[in-house]
């Protein structure tokens, strides 16, 4: 067996390959080829220890190794390549349902996490174009990096705050001195106390040191205010004091806001919805049926779906395997791959010209940690082959409907994993009981400008560059997870929280959730009108 004779390089080079890599090696073709692959991965991660984690976590070097070997070693590598998750393109020698458009792989693999500001590809999508990205890495996590993201937000929220006028004197902690009047500092929120006086106690630090900073429950404005206060937020206090304690008189948030509601000259539809849980025995698939009826024009006296331009589905496409206990009973397909081939097989029903436009959940097969990636082309290799998708990752911001002299709509995706956190745990928030309005949560992060300020809110990579960080303002704002239906404006911001296609599940009866089914927000970018459309 191949296993074996590749056992015995590894050992005689001082290496060891785990029984998951191993079977993997079995039906390979090449087996000098592959040897020459594990020196070059050894050589390039210093691991002597390959296992697959090692293999996805540097693929696309992997990759590249694959492509410096002869042609016709790639050929006899290809179902190699594959099991691994590392084919950028699938033989036709294979079979398979669909052969990949190259010129997609191809994007959806590479521009995005290198370039700003460029389209995915002109051929596909020339009014689809890339507001931010997350520059996603694969390292091993230290205690540096968790001090060196938070250093960075801090840095990159203090730019912001300081261009507000209202702040006078603005100081470092470490630079006050004596008394002082009408002073501003600005950091980070480490701790927050109720006194035994009802007053309202933050530990604030900055880059030059710590400070105590109180809100007195008699000045009720900026007491409300702070009680809306999440710890590692970054904010502004105004007031007096010595460099031990500091009265503040008000506070200043980050704040996101445009000042105007943009309308193009062109009239065009984009339609949002999420949590599809395609999969899962409750999935509404004749109602989701019904609604593609409805995009290619088969339901009587609806002209407004030749301008149906876009669809987002904002995460959750699948139901996932394993997501919470006794899932498995909920399931009609048990693996992911065959419940991507299911979400293809619908989506390949809608009309070419809509651009579909997905980004990853809790549920679709990735990592839990934030930003998260595409999805994994093992399992969702389907997605990969319809022409008029575009897979984004979670949270990712894209531009829509630009035209001659119109910008067109920034639209800000994050599908929301965060939400129950301050549902739960900010009192505003908990009175209003916003896990049911969940706009109201979004309006609470826009407020923050961050996607996740407290560090247990969600699962987050902490790179320099804060991909949760609300960076550039966006038109729209769109979320999922909660299963509820909302549009509203924030600081003219335009928010939206699609509604479920699945039945509810015993889980959320247990966890007390009232989805709403089958709502689908539909934006005219002419007019700015909202119609939600109803398949339930």
């Amino acid at each position: 067996m191949n296993s074996k004779e590749i056992l015995k390089f590894c050992l005689e080079k001082g290496m060891l390959v785990d029984n998951e890599v191993l079977n993997l090696f079995n039906d390979s073709e090449d087996i000098e080829s592959i040897k020459l692959i594990i020196e070059k991965i050894k050589s390039y991660t210093k691991n002597s220890v390959i296992t697959k984690n090692v293999l996805s976590d540097n693929k696309e070097q992997v990759n590249k190794f694959f492509l410096d070997l002869p042609k016709e070693s790639q050929k006899k590598l290809e179902r190699f390549k594959i099991k691994l998750g590392l084919s950028i393109q699938i033989s036709k020698e294979i079979s398979t349902p669909i052969i990949p458009d190259q010129d997609i792989i191809n994007i959806l693999h590479h521009p995005i996490v290198n370039e700003k500001n460029k389209s995915f590809n002109s051929k596909i999508d020339e009014d689809v174009k890339i507001i931010s990205t997350s520059h996603l890495q694969s390292k091993k996590l230290e205690v540096g990096d968790f001090v060196n993201y938070f250093r960075g937000r801090l840095v990159k929220m203090k730019e912001i705050l300081q261009e507000r006028p209202e702040l006078n004197q603005l100081i470092s902690i470490n630079k006050i001195s004596g008394n002082r009047q009408g002073i501003s500092i600005i950091g980070m929120v480490a701790d927050k106390k109720i006194t035994k006086n009802k007053n309202i106690l933050l530990e604030v630090e900055d880059l030059t040191g710590k400070i105590k900073v109180i809100i007195n429950r008699n000045k009720p404005e900026i007491y409300e205010k702070a009680e809306d206060i999440a710890l590692d937020s970054v904010l502004a206090f105004k007031g007096s004091g010595s460099r031990e304690i500091f009265f503040a008189n008000d506070l200043i948030f980050p704040e996101a806001m445009i000042q105007e509601r943009k309308k193009s000259y062109v009239e065009e539809y984009v339609l949002f919805i999420g949590d599809m849980h395609v999969g899962s025995k409750l999935f509404l698939e004749k109602n989701f049926l019904k609604f593609i009826d409805y995009l290619n024009g088969k339901i009587p006296n609806t002209p407004e779906v030749e301008k149906i331009k876009y669809l987002f589905i904002v995460g959750d496409s699948v139901a996932g395997v394993g997501i919470y206990p006794e899932q498995e009973k909920e399931l009609e397909i048990k693996d992911f791959e065959g419940q991507f081939e299911k979400l293809a097989e619908i989506l390949s029903k809608i009309r070419r010209d809509i651009k579909i436009i997905i980004c990853p959940g809790n549920h679709d097969g990735i990592r839990i940690m934030e930003p998260q990636p595409l999805p994994d082309e093992k399992y969702a290799w389907p997605l990969y082959n319809l022409k008029n998708v575009i897979l984004i990752e979670n949270p990712f911001q894209v531009n829509i409907g630009a035209k001659k002299d119109f910008s067109g709509f920034n639209v800000l995706v994050y599908h929301g994993y965060s939400y129950h956190y301050y549902a739960n745990n900010i009192p505003r928030l908990m009175k209003e009981k916003a896990v049911h309005t969940p706009d109201k949560l979004m309006h609470y992060l826009l407020k923050n400008r961050h996607l996740a300020p407290s560090h247990s809110s969600t699962l987050y990579f902490p790179s320099n560059d804060d991909a949760l960080m609300i960076k550039d303002i966006p038109d729209i704002f769109v979320s999922g997870h909660t299963h509820k239906s909302a549009v509203s404006y924030y600081n003219n911001i335009l928010t939206i929280s699609v509604s479920t296609w699945e039945s509810k599940t015993p889980f959320q009866e247990r966890m007390g959730n009232e989805p709403d089914f089958c709502k689908i927000p539909m934006f005219n970018l002419k007019t700015r009108a909202v119609k939600i459309l109803d398949f339930e």
